[in-house]
């Protein structure tokens, strides 16, 4: 495990801005952000990525896009994320996945709202 919490405080600090988000702990020390209970995003162990819940299809789009900036290892196939390179996103693109991951996790009724507040 050779990861540096200070990788995380831009993605940390831009998803905690979502309602109902909340900082958090993950798998082998890690920081991480959830919705609900649920993981929204992490610092992955090794140090190299940050895995965000992202669904299936809205996941293989952004992959298709921006392969300099998102890819996808073997052991995230089967699941909904996609990962980010640590050191190489866009700040705009970066907001954007972290709001499509909290709409995921959320209550319809939590997004509709926050679609209301932000028209």
């Amino acid at each position: 495990m050779k990861f540096n919490y200070a990788d995380f405080e831009v993605v940390k600090n831009i998803a905690l801005t979502f309602p109902n988000t909340e900082e958090s702990v993950s798998h082998e020390g890690t920081p991480s952000v959830k919705v609900r209970g649920k993981l929204m995003c992490r610092l992955h162990d090794s140090g190299e990525f940050i895995p965000i819940r992202l669904d299936f299809e809205i996941r293989d789009k952004y992959l298709d896009s921006h392969p300099e900036i998102f890819h996808l290892p073997d052991h995230f196939k089967a699941y909904p994320y996609i990962c980010m390179w640590i050191h190489n996103y866009n700040r705009k693109l970066l907001t954007e996945i972290l709001e499509l991951s909290w709409k995921g996790l959320s209550t319809k009724k939590q997004v509709k709202e926050y679609e209301e507040r932000n028209k």
